[in-house]
């Protein structure tokens, strides 16, 4: 990803800028869907076709990553090794979600289509961060 396509996305020139920006919405939409999870997985389980318990599980543990996600945006210089754990994260949670949804789940319509939008969605930031990140490493060494 270009240095300009970044630039765009994040409406800054500043890779460091660029990166906290992308782990902040990470932190937002991460954290709004974990909390969805937590407060309505009845619901929503119902909707997706997914086990209410199992949502709950998931939601709990994506309003902690996204607080996490969250502080790591906070601070002024994150991490190299904290963003490309965030990364990680977020391409394993994208691969498992595929994985899930071809191997045992058996979701409703809307399930199946929301399994793997919010995949990509998770992907995506994991390839927004690396790039930043990478671009980040790239002014360091000038």
């Amino acid at each position: 990803m270009s240095q300009a396509l970044l630039a765009g996305l994040s409406r800054t020139t500043e890779p460091r800028t660029a990166l906290r920006r992308f782990l902040a919405l990470d932190a937002v939409v991460t954290g709004g869907n974990g909390l969805a999870y937590v407060a309505a997985s009845g619901p929503l389980g119902r909707l997706l076709g997914v086990d209410a318990a199992l949502l709950l599980g998931l939601g709990v543990f994506l309003t902690a990553f996204a607080a996490g996600v969250g502080a790591l945006a906070a601070r002024p210089r994150p991490s190299g090794a904290a963003v490309k754990l965030v990364v990680d994260a977020n391409a394993v949670w994208a691969v498992l979600s595929v994985v899930a949804l071809a191997a045992w789940l058996e979701p409703t319509t809307a399930g199946a289509v929301w399994i793997p939008v919010q995949a990509a969605t998770v992907a995506g930031f994991a390839a927004l961060q690396w790039s930043a990140l990478r671009a980040t490493a790239g002014t360091t060494a000038r």
